[in-house]
């Protein structure tokens, strides 16, 4: 049985007017994603990964091919498609850390008593519970991602898409926050599109990853199937093993983009 939920199928994507003008970032990019499953996209720098995240927020639109959600094209942003970014510029300042989190209910009509009672779950779930009233200006980086995490899952999203939301933070913080995002998004169901540079990152979070090759007009190169059991230990010979496999396929095609660098 398929159960594929997220299709790419052939998706071109440029910049530009077509033809020999028009700048290639995406060629013929076939990706599919399962319901419930954390994919997370590895390539080098331009290789199209936020791209492909954008296009399925429907922030872009594709050049060619179809793009689907649960068999529907995808053509406009909307709430079954939740966007996670990098830093905590879209937490509102003037706002509590509960408000930012309930902030979703709150723009769907339902209730101040019943958002309130689901942000408060939300709060708990991230380690944030003793924090409700404070702003974001009195959080730390890490609370901050933790909000936008609640603010995100609060609205049982069938899609969590997520730009390498941990990228600004400390190692420690990145540590914790990678493990409990994990549990997380299995505890809800979402479906998570995540895209990062890090390969251990890519290890500890992924059911699959995809590799994609060096741009311009970039595709999926390889995917791995991750199949060591959660929690994954970062020392464990298995992580290492593939983290090794991973590192020698993804430095394959930085070295493309060196190369193409060093030419222009």
């Amino acid at each position: 049985m398929d159960d594929t939920f997220i299709r790419f199928a052939n998706v071109d994507f440029h910049y530009g007017a077509a033809g020999s003008a028009a700048t290639p970032i995406l060629s013929g990019l076939d990706l599919t994603i399962r319901r419930g499953e954390f994919y997370v996209l590895l390539g080098p720098s331009g290789c199209g990964k936020t791209t492909a995240l954008n296009l399925l927020a429907g922030f872009e639109q594709l050049s060619g091919g179809q793009l689907t959600v649960g068999g529907a094209p995808v053509v406009m942003p909307g709430m079954d498609r939740v966007m996670i970014f990098q830093g905590d510029d879209s937490l509102y300042g003037w706002l509590t850390a509960i408000e930012n989190i309930e902030f979703p209910l709150r723009m769907t009509g339902i209730s101040k008593a019943e958002r309130r009672i689901r942000a408060n779950v939300w709060l708990e779930r991230v380690g944030l519970g003793r924090h409700a009233a404070k702003f974001p200006h009195e959080l730390s980086g890490g609370m901050k991602q933790r909000i936008q995490i609640a603010r995100a899952l609060i609205c049982d999203s069938q899609v969590l898409l997520m730009d390498e939301p941990f990228g600004a933070l400390d190692a420690q913080t990145r540590s914790i926050l990678q493990d409990e995002l994990a549990t997380l998004s299995k505890h809800n169901g979402a479906t998570v599109l995540f895209i990062t540079h890090d390969i251990a990152e890519a290890i500890i979070l992924a059911d699959r990853i995809g590799i994609m090759r060096a741009g311009p007009g970039s595709a999926v190169k390889e995917e791995i199937t991750v199949e060591t059991a959660r929690p994954r230990h970062r020392g464990s010979t298995d992580f290492a093993t593939l983290y090794d496999r991973i590192e020698r396929s993804l430095s394959k095609e930085v070295q493309k983009v060196v190369q193409q660098e060093a030419l222009a």
